[in-house]
């Protein structure tokens, strides 16, 4: 089972107890939950904020594809898992991705909590603005729309 959603910072928050009550199944011995939040300073840079854009449908095909690959490379095939990306800006200290996952044993939930993880970062369109102490913002390298 996956969930898969864009949450527009000005309209709602990330929140765990959705993630906790999704995963939630007497299937499942291990749930997994990493949770990316904004940092207050990246390359010696004093950051305030993050502002997330993304090309909302790709962000989703990407999460799925992602979802059935892990399933597949990793060879788990009972899991579910949870992935809420924000969208818009977000202030520091404030969380801006939930990725949830529940597996049949602890091992399965850390290696499926990784991969997918760090294939988001690969692959899923999502570009950040940065947004710094002196007023000034700048757009970081993102992933190509091009495939």
């Amino acid at each position: 089972m996956l969930h898969a959603k864009i949450i527009y910072s000005s309209k709602a928050k990330i929140q765990i107890k959705k993630a906790e009550s999704f995963l939630s199944s007497s299937k499942f011995g291990a749930i997994i939950y990493f949770i990316g939040t904004v940092r207050s300073f990246n390359d010696n840079k004093k950051v305030t904020g993050i502002t997330y854009d993304s090309k909302d449908t790709m962000v989703l095909k990407s999460f799925n594809e992602i979802y059935k690959e892990a399933g597949n490379k990793l060879k788990i095939k009972r899991k579910s898992v949870f992935i809420e990306h924000v969208k818009g800006y977000v202030p520091t200290k404030a969380k801006s991705i939930i990725i949830g996952v529940a597996c049949e044993h602890r091992n399965e939930a850390y290696k499926l909590s990784r991969y997918i993880i760090e294939q988001v970062k690969k692959r899923t369109p999502i570009w950040k603005k940065e947004h710094y102490g002196n007023k000034k913002s700048l757009w970081l390298k993102g992933i190509s729309l091009k495939k």
